[in-house]
């Protein structure tokens, strides 16, 4: 005798003998992804942070009155404010926070060392101590002519930390690193200001360059960075990958097939784009690469693919935010960026210092 098998309607995929297919099921609604949702609140927090150092300064303006400059219809005087000074500063603190704050990241990632930073490691100090001596040597002031000692000295110093920080039998170690990195800076920090106090005229439109200010940046200051800076974007997010692999250590990325030596190097290369030209642009600009990394990466994980463009977006944030609170802190006088952005970034590297694990690499 044949016992013909019955379908058990409790099992999943099971149909009884005679009835009709099951139709189509519905389409899952599309979920928006952490790195998607974190991207899209940060451009939100961009834009209103744009508009924010639009319409606040010594002469405040409401949204209406810069909407009516930006789209041509403004008064002369709305155009001056927003179009002659307000503009131009504001694009300079979105391109050189975007290159500060992919800078940092690229450092702590091919360093392995969650305090890297331009500022920390040195390289601004670097950039600055080259374009001291170019002034104090050839006189020049022009911001094109300076970005390229400041690439210069970007790259020397880099390379000269990654040396002393190094053991000599591996890549370079995290604490050595930053004691390298903070003791370079600290004795290039200390000539720059001997040059600049011996030869008080010839700097004297530095003062606020070198303590880190948007004041003064116009769109022919901004525009020839704006080259070097988005090669190095460019590089740096190419390089999100290659990174990746390399967080996994050497041989495991060799064995990937990524050429580790390769990668450093252009990651060099990438730091000294971003962190000299945006130096050269608006001056040192402290803790901007170490605080906006760490961010990042505890909303979107260790992925260097989102790390990356997500950090162009929210370090514009971090420079915008600081200087338009350096407006109105001690109004009718203003505080350069820089300087708020220390304040803010001291404490934050105290916590993180104090953490036995900073953030995952």
């Amino acid at each position: 005798m044949t016992t013909e098998a019955v379908a058990d309607p409790t099992r999943p995929g099971s149909t009884r003998p005679g009835s009709a297919r099951p139709g189509p099921t519905r389409p899952r609604p599309v979920r928006l992804g952490r790195t998607a949702v974190g991207a899209l609140v940060l451009a939100a927090v961009l834009a209103a942070a744009i508009a924010l150092s639009l319409m606040i300064g010594a002469n405040p303006l409401p949204w209406s009155t810069v909407w009516e400059s930006l789209r041509g219809a403004g008064t002369p005087d709305s155009d001056y404010i927003v179009l002659g000074l307000r503009l131009p500063r504001t694009v300079a603190g979105i391109v050189a926070g975007s290159a500060l704050g992919v800078a940092g990241a690229l450092m702590q990632s091919f360093s392995r060392n969650p305090l890297a930073d331009p500022g920390i490691l040195g390289v601004n100090a670097g950039a600055a101590f080259a374009v001291a001596l170019t002034v104090t040597l050839v006189g020049a002031h022009s911001p094109l002519l300076l970005v390229w000692p400041a690439f210069l000295g970007a790259l020397v110093v880099t390379i000269a930390v990654a040396v002393v920080g190094s053991s000599g039998r591996g890549p370079a170690d995290p604490l050595r690193l930053t004691l390298a990195g903070v003791a370079v800076g600290a004795v290039l920090s200390g000539i720059t200001s001997g040059m600049m106090l011996s030869d008080p005229d010839a700097f004297d439109s530095m003062r606020g360059w070198n303590a880190g200010s948007l004041l003064g940046r116009t769109l022919d200051v901004v525009l020839p960075v704006v080259p070097f800076i988005l090669a190095g974007l460019l590089l740096a997010f190419v390089l999100g990958r290659p990174l990746n692999a390399l967080a996994l250590g050497d041989d495991l990325a060799r064995a990937q097939g990524i050429p580790v030596g390769a990668v450093r190097v252009a990651s060099i290369v990438a730091v000294t784009l971003l962190a000299g030209a945006a130096t050269a642009l608006v001056g040192p600009l402290s803790f901007v690469g170490l605080m906006v990394p760490h961010v990042v990466r505890w909303i979107v994980g260790p992925d260097q693919r989102r790390i990356l463009p997500l950090s162009a977006l929210a370090a514009p944030v971090v420079v915008l935010l600081a200087d338009v609170l350096g407006r109105v802190v001690i109004a009718p006088a203003e505080v350069p960026a820089g300087i708020v952005t220390a304040f803010v970034g001291a404490p934050v590297l105290i916590v993180l210092a104090r953490r036995r694990k900073a953030s995952a690499l």
